[in-house]
């Protein structure tokens, strides 16, 4: 299977695109809160975990993926006293899902305001 591309409009530059599956692999680019227009959706972390994730599960449905097909995830959170936050809305979110996944505190992400950001890789089969 050749490398397919998924945009969903999101893209600030044409380098990348939200989602590219590759074989069995789909992989989906660091996601956010953030909606149509750039504004940050969710006053928390668990929130903002909870969006993300809604816009990973409609990445990975576009490549024909779901989210129990997910086997990594890098999070990223400007704060680290939210990691049990963000693991508890990670395991709503993922049911009964058991995932590779780190977690890594950061300065900033990329607008003011948000809190999480969550990348995300999974495989399906062939």
């Amino acid at each position: 299977m050749a490398k397919q591309v998924f945009r969903d409009g999101t893209e600030v530059v044409g380098f990348y695109a939200r989602t590219v599956r590759n074989g069995p692999f789909v992989f989906v680019s660091g996601t956010t809160s953030l909606d149509s227009k750039g504004r940050v959706q969710g006053r928390d972390a668990i929130e903002q975990t909870m969006v993300s994730m809604r816009k990973i599960d409609a990445a990975l449905k576009s490549a024909g993926a779901r989210l129990k097909d997910l086997v990594r995830l890098t999070i990223f959170v400007t704060d680290i006293r939210d990691m049990g936050a963000v693991s508890r809305a990670l395991d709503r979110a993922l049911k009964s899902s058991v995932v590779s996944a780190t977690l890594v505190a950061v300065s900033a992400l990329a607008v003011p305001g948000l809190l999480v950001e969550i990348e995300a890789t999974a495989m399906v089969a062939r």
